[in-house]
């Protein structure tokens, strides 16, 4: 492992949060929107990350030695409609998108869970830029040492 590798670690995860919370803030926008472009409410997204490189067994890892480690960050897998989460079901009949029933059928998005979500990828973010700082310093300080 060199010494850019971190920098390149902790970027990957500073991009990765940042579009955690773009999406999150997608969420909270459309809190309320109870008609999309196909007519339907919007559902609530989730963004899954993964390990960048390639995904060995923990005793391949194990086995190998520390410099040839394949985990160099994070990336976003996808990004998909949450379908385990039951969308908001409101008595509302004088509202435009009410069924026969009355019945309006808004978005699966807490706004409190979203903002939990919001300060979670926030400080990962925060964390990111503090490891990045230290190994610029880390760095910095070796170039300085050379130059004495």
């Amino acid at each position: 492992m060199n010494i850019f590798d971190s920098f390149n670690i902790n970027s990957s995860g500073m991009t990765a949060q940042r579009f955690r919370m773009d999406i999150i803030s997608e969420n909270i926008a459309n809190a309320n929107t109870t008609r999309t472009a196909d007519g339907t409410p919007y559902v609530r997204k989730v963004v899954r990350l993964a390990e960048k490189g390639t995904q060995t067994p923990f005793s391949r890892i194990l086995n190998e030695r520390l410099d040839h480690y394949s985990g160099r960050g994070v990336k976003v897998v996808s990004v998909e409609n949450d379908s385990w989460t039951q969308m908001n079901i409101v008595y509302d009949p004088s509202h435009p998108d009410a069924d026969e029933n009355g019945y309006v059928t808004y978005p699966n998005v807490n706004t409190v869970t979203e903002m939990t979500n919001l300060i979670d990828a926030s400080r990962s973010y925060e964390a990111n830029v503090t490891a990045f700082n230290a190994s610029k310093n880390i760095a910095s300080q070796g170039l300085n040492l050379g130059n004495s």
